[in-house]
């Protein structure tokens, strides 16, 4: 229940972050074209918060308002075609503008949303990504991974000639490259410290034709080394501390069950919920028999797993090999922030289009409880983490937003692209009819997009 309420909170702020940006975007051009604006609300629905101010050179007084249903926003303009307009502000109504006023008053949202991210990206080039380095394991038989001749341990240094330096990082450029071509070029350092190129060929392999990680499918997944399952330090008035576990002690058993990992340490422990256990120590080069009962909390399944408070001694040699920070002075970080921009935007593009020929599967689409998820568990890992959440999901903003369908900011756009082509406004009726058809486009979308939140969590 606590990971439900932490997860709403910050897809409450991510949400009232993004969508306060975006609106501004559009309320800010419109008071510097001469706009009369009469309400900026974040969310829907009945305001909870309501605050007037004047604002602009005309000092209009303008109702900011916050809402109960935070799915969304709006900026309320003078229109004709919404109210009657006394005849000395008609110069002032958003329906009178020019076709470039209007164009670019409703472009300026999803403008906002770019510049954003771009915001977003340079704070956290900034400050540091604390990411997992590209570090392949050994691929499956009869994968991609495997016939192009990957190699456990292999780093990847950049695809397509496009540097990576983390596992982030790779996982985006291939997906681009899978998108756009049909052999992919990968430069890997192999575990000789070697540098290999290694080509995968792609083909007419529809990678997210079916659901799942498209990237595992290839044959591509994280090297986790093995750990030995040496004690690193215990929690305080823990399990293990009460038992008398100790630092540096070398965990061999579990009941009957020799262990060589720290991974199979986990396992055992996480499998013996509230279950009295002994585990055997080595201790000054003496085994030692410990009795302790593993206490019960729910893992992220909702299953019950069995934890004893005990953090592993990570040798530096490995953290070497796992870890790195992708970090920029303030000026290069500037440059790397829109091209972060730009290339998520492009990848986004491709993806959608993808999935409106068939290529992509809409099991891949997310809704709202995955993004509240994610929301919650990034910002659990840290600010920087949180940031880059913020950015890949106000990207994926403006560039739905651009889309051209009818209700959103594209769909007006091309309204008035179809305007300036006919040289007059299109008739109400027909802008009425295609809003409707927009409307239950993104209803079906948003259906979609539950439905397959509502599969992730029972599946």
């Amino acid at each position: 229940m606590a990971d439900f309420f932490n997860n709403l909170l910050f897809f409450i702020i991510a949400l009232g972050v993004l969508v306060t940006f975006h609106e501004f975007g559009h309320f800010w051009v419109a008071l510097k074209l001469g706009v009369k604006v009469q309400r900026f609300s974040v969310g829907f629905g009945k305001a909870f918060y309501t605050y007037k101010r004047k604002v602009g050179k005309y000092q209009d007084e303008v109702e900011f308002s916050l809402a109960l249903i935070p799915l969304g926003g709006y900026v309320k303009m003078l229109d004709e075609r919404v109210e009657e307009v006394s005849e000395e502000e008609k110069p002032r109504a958003f329906n009178n503008q020019s076709l470039l006023v209007r164009s670019a008053i409703v472009f300026a949202g999803p403008l906002a949303n770019f510049l954003l991210a771009i915001a977003l990206y340079w704070c956290v080039f900034v400050l540091g990504l604390s990411a997992i380095q590209p570090r392949i394991a050994a691929p499956a038989a009869h994968t991609l991974a495997a016939a192009a001749g990957f190699k456990a341990e292999d780093k990847v240094v950049s695809v397509n000639d496009e540097k990576i330096i983390t596992m982030t990082g790779f996982r985006l450029a291939m997906m681009e490259a899978a998108l756009s071509s049909e052999t992919i070029d990968i430069s890997v350092i192999d575990s000789n410290n070697a540098e290999q190129i290694r080509t995968l060929s792609i083909g007419d392999n529809k990678i997210l034709k079916t659901e799942g990680d498209p990237i595992e499918k290839m044959g591509f997944r994280l090297w986790v080394p093995v750990i030995p399952p040496v004690v690193g330090k215990t929690v305080p008035d823990s399990v293990a501390e009460k038992a008398g576990v100790e630092a540096k002690d070398v965990i061999v058993a579990i009941n009957s069950d020799r262990v060589s990992s720290w991974a199979e340490t986990v396992k055992l422990i996480s499998a013996s919920p509230a279950k009295l256990i002994t585990m055997v120590v080595l201790r000054d080069g003496e085994e030692k028999a410990i009795e302790l009962t593993p206490a019960s909390r729910k893992n992220a399944a909702g299953e019950d797993e069995g934890y004893i408070g005990i953090y592993l001694e990570r040798p530096e040699s490995i953290a070497e090999k796992l870890y790195t920070t992708e970090e920029y002075s303030a000026l290069p970080a500037i440059g790397v922030a829109i091209e972060k921009t730009w290339s998520m935007s492009v990848l986004t593009l491709k993806v959608l289009g993808r999935m409106l020929i068939g290529d992509a599967a809409l099991e891949n689409i997310s809704g709202p409880l995955t993004i509240a998820k994610f929301a919650g568990e990034t910002a659990s890992i840290g600010l920087v983490q949180f940031l880059s959440f913020l950015a890949v999901i106000s990207v994926s903003l403006g560039v739905l937003n651009l889309l051209p369908v009818p209700v959103l900011d594209g769909g007006h756009l091309l309204y008035y692209l179809l305007e300036f082509i006919k040289g007059k406004p299109l008739s109400d009726r027909f802008q009425q009819y295609g809003q409707q058809v927009g409307m239950m486009l993104l209803l079906m979308l948003m259906s979609i997009a539950i439905f397959n939140d509502i599969q992730r969590i029972f599946s």
